[in-house]
C-alpha cells in the first residue's frame, strides 16, 4: 500500500470530501466522510500535509488535528 503524503479536505456542514495522494501525486484515497468520522479517520493515518479550505471551521479542525499528530504550518 502506498503512503498518503498529502490530503485535501473540503469541509462542509455535515459531509467532508477527502482526497489523498502519495509523493508521486497518485490518488490513494477519495472519500466522503460524515463530520463525526473525520477525527477517527485522521487518527489512523501517519502524519502528512493537510490542505483545508479557508473558513472559520478550518481553524478549529486544524487545532483539533494538531492535538493528535499534525504540525500546523501557517
Amino acid at each position: 500500500m502506498q503512503t498518503i503524503t498529502t490530503i485535501g479536505l473540503d469541509i462542509a456542514k455535515s459531509v467532508f470530501q477527502v482526497h489523498g495522494v502519495d509523493a508521486a501525486g497518485q490518488v490513494i484515497i477519495r472519500r466522503q466522510l460524515k463530520r463525526r468520522y473525520v477525527l477517527a479517520f485522521f487518527q489512523k493515518l501517519p502524519p502528512c500535509l493537510i490542505g483545508i479550505e479557508a473558513c472559520a471551521s478550518s481553524r478549529i479542525i486544524g487545532h483539533v488535528s494538531s492535538l493528535y499528530w499534525a504540525i500546523p504550518c501557517g
